[in-house]
């Protein structure tokens, strides 16, 4: 499972024109899901999602977590993550999961966000959704769970 998780102070979804989700401070994470993830890969994400020490302490360092500050996350499934880019000038799609497994896992990945951090804005799997966002720093990290771990 693979999270682009970006620092923001201001970040919102929109489908149709309609905003299904926006949050201020705290995170933006993208989400990918890979063939072979399961929940085990969710609950290693979530763990590092929130612990990850993006924030500035009082003296400017990255030692404060989502947790720490009392963040907001928005959760947004982007398959295109998973994509195979080695070569050629097209991405392949085959290390993605199959929509139906991915939508499974990415919700039960925000069921497991919101019983830990209570409220949780998403966008809307599957939907064209336009994402917008004020990234702090710029600040973004790539976090992955290989599948089987």
């Amino acid at each position: 499972m693979i999270g682009l998780l970006q620092r923001v102070t201001h970040a919102e979804v929109r489908v149709s024109g309609r905003q299904v989700g926006a949050i201020e401070t705290g995170l933006l994470v993208l989400v990918g899901v890979e063939r072979g993830d399961s929940e085990a890969q969710a609950d290693r994400l979530l763990e590092r999602l929130c612990t990850y020490r993006v924030f500035p302490d009082a003296e400017g360092r990255m030692n404060r977590s989502l947790q720490d500050i009392g963040g907001q996350l928005l959760l947004v499934s982007q398959f295109t993550l998973a994509a195979d880019t080695r070569s050629g000038t097209r991405p392949g799609f085959s290390p993605a999961a199959a929509p139906e497994e991915g939508r499974r896992l990415f919700d039960y990945l925000v069921e497991r966000a919101r019983a830990r951090l209570g409220a949780v804005q998403t966008g809307e799997f599957g939907a064209n959704m336009q994402v917008s966002l004020t990234n702090d720093g710029p600040v973004t990290f790539w976090l992955q769970v290989p599948p089987g771990q």
